[in-house]
């Protein structure tokens, strides 16, 4: 009897993403960047969205010239419509069918305990939080019409130790790791699996950017995805 062959293997056996498709948010920096491209050279087809239209047209006619299938809109994930727009788009570029989603934009806020304000707390929790939230959601459906499904967020290791001048950014962290556990659990019939990564420091621009200020008593990052 002939070995069944891995649905993810090409001829040859190596591990393929030929034919599926990929959301990854935050796409054009940091980590982002880096799955876009790893996802692309395993064969997806990806969409991905950033706030900064130069900064998307840039790393499309980059990753277009490497031969790889990307496309991508502007999009600030800390606003409902803007979500809803791009997830619109998103179903209809793939024509109904979305295997994975990565939600990897994240923004970061460092300062004391006792100075956060609520804007701090609100574009905190919508941007990193409350957007991987709906964006599953409206996700859902196409995840589960694929028939096998993934959601990967992107968390931290601040949401799982102590840390100092980052409760709010942890605390962000903290809920998504506790989201990822239930959706993986009631998500689990429709064949979509849920996973979180959560990865300690990485030298991305976001990071570079939160050393430099912090440093110079500027304690607010508000800009950048991880």
């Amino acid at each position: 009897m002939a070995e069944k062959k891995d649905s993810n293997s090409n001829e040859d056996g190596r591990w393929t993403l030929q034919g599926k498709t990929a959301l990854v948010t935050g796409g054009t920096k940091g980590i982002g960047h880096a799955i876009v491209e790893e996802l692309a050279g395993f064969g997806a087809t990806v969409y991905t969205c950033c706030r900064n239209q130069e900064q998307l047209d840039q790393c499309l006619e980059k990753w277009r010239g490497k031969g790889y299938k990307v496309e991508g809109c502007v999009c600030d994930l800390s606003l409902r419509p803007q979500r809803e727009m791009l997830m619109e788009k998103v179903i209809n570029f793939f024509q109904g069918k979305l295997n994975i989603l990565i939600n990897n934009a994240g923004i970061l806020i460092v300062k004391p305990a006792t100075e956060f304000t609520e804007r701090d707390y609100s574009i905190l929790m919508k941007t990193n939080f409350e957007a991987s939230h709906h964006i599953s959601q409206i996700a859902h459906p196409t995840l589960k019409a694929s028939g096998s499904g993934s959601i990967v967020f992107i968390s931290s290791v601040a949401g799982l130790v102590a840390s100092p001048i980052n409760s709010l950014y942890s605390a962000t962290k903290g809920a998504m790791n506790q989201l990822t556990r239930n959706l993986a659990y009631e998500w689990a019939k429709d064949n979509i699996r849920v996973n979180a990564v959560a990865p300690w420091i990485i030298e991305t621009p976001l990071i570079e950017a939160a050393k430099s200020k912090f440093s110079i008593g500027q304690r607010r990052i508000e800009e950048g995805y991880l």
